[in-house]
């Protein structure tokens, strides 16, 4: 499945479930995230000299959606659909001549999710999302020095864990700050063997959503 069609699907979710909450009373929310993924560098495998592939750390777009299910002075339960896209995750290993990976590729991240916000009738509120869905990976055609790169484009299951802080400006806008760790499978890359199935991707970031 490409990456326009993942989108495509995910805003189409977004759209039917803002319009059926509509009527509801200030039970929903939806906001806006901008931040930089990290990654991890990897060690490759069987080498000829030491070489890690060396990731950078990709402007990323967070978009989520979240209804609120149970609400307490103490704690609040939400469910939310989480979508991030980090459309240009440089990459750099090997050297010239011996080409073998990528000079970027894009990840996409959907993940349903449960929240637990605690004091959430207060001006300050921290919060906790566990979650599972699916990531995308796809990769430039070429080689970072040249060549046709045999890595293919992947989707594949994520678990997600977040950790934020939210913050009241008004009645139905709020700020906040996040961490959230998408735990994927690993980008095919098949000239550069990490021996591992699976990396943190970490998603750091700040912005605000409205309450309605």
């Amino acid at each position: 499945m490409s990456g326009k069609r993942l989108c495509v699907a995910l805003l189409s979710v977004v759209t039917v479930l803002g319009a059926s909450a509509m009527a509801q009373d200030e039970k929903n929310e939806l906001g806006g995230i901008l931040g930089r993924t990290f990654i991890s560098n990897q060690g490759i495998k069987n080498a000829s000299m030491p070489s890690v592939i060396a990731f950078g750390k990709g402007l990323t777009f967070d978009v989520d959606y979240a209804r609120r299910f149970l609400v307490t002075p103490l704690y609040a339960v939400a469910g939310e659909v989480v979508f991030a896209y980090n459309p240009d995750e440089d990459l750099n290993a090997g050297s010239f001549g011996n080409a073998i990976v990528p000079p970027n590729m894009k990840e996409l991240f959907i993940t349903p999710a449960a929240r637990v916000n605690l004091f959430p009738t207060t001006a300050v509120s921290p919060w906790v999302s566990v979650g599972a869905g699916f990531g995308h990976f796809s990769q430039a055609s070429s080689l970072i020095y040249g060549g046709s790169n045999p890595g293919k484009s992947t989707t594949n299951g994520v678990l997600e864990l977040g950790l934020g802080l939210d913050v009241k400006l008004s009645k139905r806008v709020y700020i906040r700050g996040q961490v959230r760790d998408f735990w994927s499978g690993e980008p095919d890359f098949p000239l550069a063997d990490t021996g591992k199935s699976r990396q943190h991707n970490f998603f750091v970031g700040g912005g605000a959503y409205w309450r309605f």
